[in-house]
């Protein structure tokens, strides 16, 4: 069996492909994690249990090297009632900050 150049040139573009999908999973998966802890530690409930991409660009990290930075958008709430949009910014594998408003004060 021969197989071309382009057959060759096609298996490696769609293997680039899989193994991009397979980090932007991966990635996806860390930013819901560090909002889970994000959730415990200011006590606030992730709500839908997910983390939707927003913003996607290019940026640079601290050793000057190129990484695709993400923005996710995730909506959470700290009564259970009022729904807030909150945000959780990676820079390849790397959490950058989760980002949630202030708890606003309760008035009886």
């Amino acid at each position: 069996m021969n197989f071309t150049l382009g057959d060759v040139v096609l298996v490696l573009v769609l293997g680039a492909l899989c193994l991009h999908f397979l980090a932007a999973v991966r990635v996806r998966e860390l930013a819901v994690q560090a909002v889970n802890r994000a959730s415990e530690r200011d006590d606030f409930q992730l709500l839908d249990q997910s983390v939707h991409v927003q913003r996607i660009s290019m940026s640079r990290d601290e050793t000057r090297r190129w990484r695709i930075w993400r923005q996710y958008r995730f909506d959470y709430s700290y009564d259970g009632v009022e729904r807030r949009q909150g945000f959780v910014i990676m820079l390849g594998k790397q959490l950058q900050s989760v980002v949630v408003s202030e708890r606003s004060p309760t008035l009886h």
